[in-house]
């Protein structure tokens, strides 16, 4: 599903990655975790395509990342990657439907299809109620349920998070992380979650640990 080799990345004088070796299987929840500054969020964004390595390869679903133009990663990005942020990101003049139709409408999939798919999502994650709700009246919990729905519209080969719950209380994040494998049941799922939160950790089927833009275990 997901392989990675000899990722490095520098800022300037700073080597944040020092070459990591990764592969992930589809279905597979994978967390990357370790200590602030070791390079887990830039991995991320380097296997999401949203940051290139300086030297290295990137592989998602079988294809090479390297060996696509600006448009062909940007049909990649909304085709077969999903994204969950810590503070959802909705967009907030648009209702919560609204927000999840979203990358299935820019993927210029048919309007019908795509409504159909973002409220069967919705119903799936609990959050149907509060369909045509704004962003400014859901709750964290709600705004995040949200963003996962909107990660998955387009069915994607591989969802990343960045710290999915970092924003919520414990409840919140409780359900969420309960949430994670409900999807990978339901719908075969692949998650590479980087957290800091030990709980959702130690439910993961692999954990990555990262120390010094290295690979520790």
């Amino acid at each position: 599903m997901i392989r990675c080799n000899d990722i490095h990345k520098s800022y300037g004088a700073v080597e944040v990655l020092r070459g990591i070796d990764l592969t992930v299987s589809r279905g597979e929840i994978v967390t990357i975790v370790g200590p602030s500054g070791a390079g887990k969020t830039t991995l991320l964004q380097i296997l999401g395509t949203l940051s290139d390595a300086d030297r290295g390869t990137v592989e998602i679903d079988g294809v090479r990342t390297a060996d696509l133009g600006a448009r062909e990663l940007a049909q990649l990005r909304n085709t077969k990657i999903g994204f969950v942020f810590q503070f959802h990101h909705l967009l907030p003049e648009f209702s919560a439907f609204e927000n999840v139709c979203i990358p299935g409408l820019i993927g210029r999939r048919d309007r019908r299809e795509v409504e159909k798919s973002a409220k069967e999502l919705l119903d799936l994650l609990d959050v149907s109620h509060r369909a045509e709700h704004k962003p400014a009246e859901l709750s964290g919990g709600e705004q995040q349920r949200v963003a996962v729905a909107r990660a998955l519209i387009n069915n994607p080969a591989v969802v990343f998070a960045d710290e999915p719950s970092g924003n919520l209380d414990s409840h919140n994040r409780d359900e969420l992380h309960s949430l994670f494998f409900k999807l990978r049941e339901t719908l075969g799922q692949t998650f590479v979650i980087v957290t800091h939160d030990k709980d959702l950790a130690g439910m993961s089927d692999r954990q990555i640990v990262m120390r010094d833009g290295l690979i520790a275990v």
